[in-house]
C-alpha cells in the first residue's frame, strides 16, 4: 500500500496544478456569490474526482486474463498513459499563445454567476478533460494493480481525490472563513496564473508522464 501511495502523490499534485480547475476557482471566490458557487464547485470537483478515480480503480481491477497477464497489461496501459501526458504537455506548450489564454478565460469569466446547480455540473465536467482522464486513469491503474482489499483502495481513492482537489477546496473554504483576507491574495494569484500557468501545467504533465511510464517499464 505504501509504494502505491508513493506514486499517488506525484498524480495527485499534477492533477492540483492543473490550470484550468485553479483558474475557475479563482473566478468562482471573486463573483457576487463566492460562498454559494464556491461550495458547490468544491462539492462538483471532490465528487467528480473520487467517483472518476474508483471507476477507474475497477476498470482496472476487471482487466481479462489472470494475475501476471493483468500486471503485464496493466503496466503497457501505464506506458501508454504516461507517453499520452507527455505528448498532451509537449502539444500545450507548442501551442501556447496569447490568444489562446485569452479564450480560456473568456467562458470561465463568468463562471460565479451561472448559479449553484450550473457550477457543480461545470466542476463534474472538468474531471473529463484530456489531462484529469489521464490522471485517474493512471491512478486507478495504480490502485488495482496492487490488488489489495476493499477498504484499502477506499483509502487510496481517497487519497488521490484529496491530493487532486487540494487547490480547490483550501482557497474555497479560506474565503468562506475569511474573504477580507483572501480576496487580494485571490487576484494576485489570478493576474501570476493569467502568464504561466499554462507552461507550468504542461511541463508538470510531460514530468509525471515520464514518470507513469517509469512506473509501467518497471512493473
Amino acid at each position: 500500500m505504501g509504494q502505491v501511495m508513493l506514486q499517488l502523490i506525484p498524480l495527485g499534485l499534477a492533477a492540483a496544478l492543473s490550470s484550468i480547475p485553479i483558474t475557475a476557482t479563482i473566478f468562482v471566490l471573486l463573483s457576487d456569490s463566492p460562498r454559494r458557487s464556491g461550495l458547490a464547485f468544491l462539492a462538483g470537483t471532490v465528487l467528480g474526482t473520487f467517483t472518476a478515480v474508483a471507476l477507474a480503480t475497477v476498470a482496472g481491477q476487471a482487466l481479462p486474463g489472470r494475475q501476471r497477464q493483468q500486471d503485464d497489461l496493466v503496466g503497457k496501459l501505464e506506458v501508454l498513459v504516461g507517453l499520452a501526458m507527455v505528448l498532451l504537455g509537449v502539444i500545450t506548450l507548442a501551442r501556447r499563445n496569447g490568444r489562446e489564454r485569452s479564450r480560456g478565460a473568456s467562458w470561465l469569466d463568468n463562471i460565479g454567476s451561472f448559479g449553484s446547480v450550473p457550477v457543480f455540473g461545470i466542476a463534474l465536467a472538468l474531471n473529463v478533460r484530456p489531462k484529469a482522464v489521464l490522471l485517474v486513469t493512471a491512478a486507478g491503474l495504480a490502485i488495482s494493480k496492487a490488488n489489495l482489499r476493499f477498504e484499502q483502495n477506499v483509502v487510496l481513492a481517497v487519497l488521490y481525490t484529496a491530493l487532486a482537489t487540494i487547490t480547490v477546496v483550501v482557497p474555497i473554504v479560506a474565503t468562506i472563513i475569511a474573504p477580507a483576507w483572501m480576496e487580494p491574495r485571490l487576484r494576485s494569484t489570478k493576474a501570476w496564473i493569467a502568464g504561466h500557468s499554462t507552461a507550468l501545467s504542461a511541463t508538470i504533465s510531460i514530468l509525471v508522464g515520464a514518470f507513469v511510464m517509469g512506473a509501467g517499464i518497471t512493473g
